[in-house]
Parts: C-alpha cells; sequence; structure tokens
C-alpha cells in the first residue's frame, strides 16, 4: 500500500483540527462571556440595578441625551468592575467601534471644562449598564450601554446577535482648545458624505439636495420603531457613476464597521442585496463648518446624521433597522425555529 496518500490525508486531517482549534469565536460567543464575567463581578445590590427581564419594557427606552437613567452606572463600579464593564462595551463593538465610544464618553469631561460643569451633569462615568435576561450562548437576552451620546443596543438570540439601534455622538464635534484641541471623534462621517456630495454634478446634486436648511436633528431621533414619511428619498444609488457608488459604499462601510467583523458583513451584506435601491439625501450646506444633515436608505436599514447644534459643532448618528431594531427580525426567526408555549 503506497504510504504517500495515507500520510497527505493525516496532514489534511491536522490542518482541519488546527483550523477548528484556533477558529475565531462568534461574536455572540464572545459578548456572552463578557457579559458572564461582568455580572459575576457585580454585589447583589449591583445586579438588581443592571439586570432585567428581558421581556421588561426598559429594553425598548432607549436616549442619546443626558437624562437619568435605569442601570448600573460605571461610576458606581469598582476598578475591576469597570475594566469588565468596558470589556463587554468592546465585545459588540469593533476595535475602531470601541474607540469612538471611549472618545465620546471622553469628550464628557471636555464638556465638564467647558461649561464649568461640577460633574454631575458632564462625566466620563455617567454611562450605564443594563442585561436584559440571562446570558447563554443560545438563548434570548440583550444588553445596552447609554449615556450622553452614546447608546448601543444588543439583541441575542441562538447564537446570532443583532446591534441596533447603534447611535454614536460628539460634542465637540471637533475640539476647538485646550490639549485635545482637532480631536474629532466622528471625523469620517463627516468628511465621506461631504466628498460624496461634492462629487455630484448640478443635476445629481438639485436631486440629493432635499432641504436647504439642515434639520435640527435627526429626524427619527429615539424612536422605539424608525421611520420616515413624507421626506424626499433623494438621489437614487443607480443615478451614480461608478466612482460615486465606491464613494457611497465607503460611506457605509465605515457605519458597518463599528461591528465586529462577522456583524460588519452582516450588515454589508444587507448593503450588497440593496446596491440598487439604496437613496442618499442631504439638507443643508456644503461648506465645512456650516450645519448639514444627511441620510442613506435601503429597503430595510437606515443611517441618519446631523450636525447642526452649537454652530455646528454636535454631531448625531445612527444605524437603524427599520424591521429589526432591538432583534425583532431575529427574535421573530428565532421563535419560528423554536417554538414557545
Amino acid at each position: 500500500m503506497n504510504a504517500l496518500p495515507i500520510r497527505l490525508a493525516a496532514l489534511g486531517v491536522c490542518a482541519v483540527l488546527l483550523i477548528s482549534a484556533y477558529s475565531r469565536p462568534s461574536s455572540a460567543s464572545v459578548i456572552t462571556a463578557a457579559a458572564k464575567a461582568f455580572l459575576a463581578s457585580l454585589t447583589a445590590e449591583q445586579r438588581a440595578k443592571a439586570t432585567f427581564e428581558f421581556k421588561d419594557e426598559e429594553r425598548f427606552d432607549w436616549h442619546f441625551i443626558p437624562r437619568p437613567r435605569k442601570g448600573l452606572p460605571l461610576l458606581e463600579m469598582t476598578p475591576t468592575q469597570k475594566h469588565l464593564a468596558h470589556a463587554l462595551l468592546s465585545a459588540g463593538l469593533s476595535q475602531s467601534g470601541y474607540i469612538k465610544a471611549a472618545t465620546i464618553m471622553s469628550l464628557e469631561d471636555v464638556l465638564r471644562i467647558l461649561e464649568s460643569d461640577d460633574g454631575q451633569r458632564r462625566n466620563p462615568e455617567g454611562y450605564f449598564f443594563s442585561v436584559f435576561g440571562v446570558p447563554s450562548d443560545q438563548g434570548v437576552w440583550g444588553y445596552r450601554v447609554e449615556g450622553h451620546h452614546l447608546s448601543q443596543n444588543f439583541t441575542l438570540a441562538g447564537g446570532k446577535v443583532v446591534g441596533a439601534p447603534s447611535f454614536f455622538g460628539a460634542n465637540p464635534a471637533m475640539v476647538k482648545q485646550g490639549p485635545r484641541a482637532g480631536l474629532r471623534a466622528l471625523a469620517r462621517e463627516e468628511d465621506l458624505a461631504r466628498h460624496l456630495m461634492l462629487s455630484l454634478d448640478e443635476k445629481q446634486r438639485q436631486i440629493a439636495l432635499v432641504d436647504k436648511v439642515a434639520y435640527k436633528d435627526i429626524l427619527t431621533a429615539a424612536s422605539r420603531k424608525a421611520s420616515l414619511e413624507g421626506q424626499p428619498s433623494g438621489l437614487l444609488s443607480t443615478r451614480l457613476n461608478e466612482k460615486q457608488l465606491g464613494m457611497l459604499l465607503h460611506l457605509l462601510e465605515e457605519y458597518a464597521g463599528n461591528l465586529p467583523e462577522e456583524m460588519a458583513q452582516a450588515r454589508l451584506e444587507r448593503v450588497r442585496k440593496a446596491q440598487k435601491n439604496l437613496h442618499f439625501a442631504w439638507a443643508g450646506v456644503l461648506e465645512k463648518g456650516g450645519p448639514h444633515y444627511y441620510r442613506v436608505q435601503g429597503p430595510d436599514f437606515l443611517i441618519e446624521y446631523d450636525n447642526t447644534q452649537n454652530e455646528a459643532n454636535h454631531i448625531h448618528a445612527v444605524w437603524r433597522d427599520l424591521t429589526g431594531d432591538f432583534g425583532l427580525d431575529l427574535l421573530a426567526e428565532h421563535y419560528r425555529a423554536n417554538p414557545h408555549r
């Protein structure tokens, strides 16, 4: 018997085993492990603040403004607990997404100085962690990390995870004074969209520009279900040339890329399927430093961005799943596959 084929087969099996042993864990398993570690570090009193039933209506009560919140804030955690809380936040985001989130949180200290605040309203540790249900690899549960200008909402079911609504904001959009002058937490969200708008010819721009005055805020605000009614769609992606379409896709990649690779690819697959049915709309001025708004809408998702407040130095940006925010599509799929009484 020729030993070579046997050896080659054995090497093939070993390669498969090695790849399996060192394959990247799923986003859901990484998030679940981080949530379990975080909860295990809490006292009974802290856990009572941080945890809710999955069916609790609190799961849908999201916002991005300074306001009283439920959950457990960083300022009530020990240093060890804060590390584990940040690990949970980063588990649901990509490296760049986590950097944005951490930078946004740090801007509270910039506002504290600018507004001569005593730290009660402007505090980098005024961000709240809430877990809904019991974390498990295949079960149904979720979590939220939220505070001023940050609301990241995650829902898990059957080993899959959805991260929406996903809100990032920045005030100031660009720090203009002090040792952090020049810092822009959401620079690419602004620059990529303006670059696309400036590339349009006059006819394209007339369609894309839905209002000469930028809206005061994102239109969907903190609605439980995202929808735009009576709003002009803007410019259809089929009216873009190849280079302009690449710019639009690059902008969409920036928003999708706030999530871990597996979750980002799921978003980008939806973008790919909708490539001929994407609309880009702009409101306000084109000049940098002026008030402006834009949105990108597909059949099942919406991106909104607004920079008008504080002399156009204050950004709100959000990714919404039009039917799947808070994992509603994911949960429907899970319950169809796993009937519950």
